[in-house]
């Protein structure tokens, strides 16, 4: 009976063993899922935390876009307001060109006065060809200035759609 006793201790202490080696088994395994799963969330972290860094980055780049387009927009209205003056200087010349040519006219009227009746002729005559070219001067730069109004409400008009868009 002893031999027996002993076989069964044997058997039953190779049983405890073979338990105790699976139930470490598993608790490695369990710790190792453990583990896996850490370093995915880990992954998972890192990869929204780039994805959020890509966003703002995005973002960024948009807003740069945005005021490369905004000091693109104000050198051109620069760009116009430059034309703008270029061109009411040249329009004052114009007008003072006409004005010259007006007095020119008055003093040529005057000088044909002169030379056609004598000294009354030529005051009455100067008087007469100096308003003659004042006045062709003066409609002259009235309809200049109409057309330069007229340029300066289209000018606007397109403005205000620039606006709007």
């Amino acid at each position: 009976g002893e031999r027996v006793r002993v076989r069964v201790r044997g058997e039953r202490e190779r049983e405890r063993e073979r338990e105790e080696r699976e139930r470490e088994r598993r608790e490695r395994e369990r710790r190792e899922r453990e583990r896996e799963r850490e370093r995915d969330r880990e992954r998972e972290r890192e990869r929204e935390e780039r994805e959020r860094e890509r966003v703002i980055e995005r973002d960024r780049e948009r807003e740069r876009e945005r005021e490369r387009e905004r000091e693109i927009e104000r050198e051109r209205e620069r760009e116009r307001e430059r034309e703008r003056e270029r061109e009411r200087e040249i329009e004052e010349g114009r007008e003072r060109e006409r004005e010259e040519e007006g007095r020119e006219g008055g003093r040529e009227g005057g000088r044909e006065g002169e030379r056609e009746g004598g000294r009354e002729g030529g005051r009455v005559g100067g008087r007469e060809g100096g308003r003659e070219g004042g006045r062709e001067g003066e409609r002259e730069s009235e309809s200049e200035r109409e057309r330069e109004r007229e340029r300066e409400r289209e000018r606007e008009g397109e403005r205000e759609r620039e606006r709007e868009r």
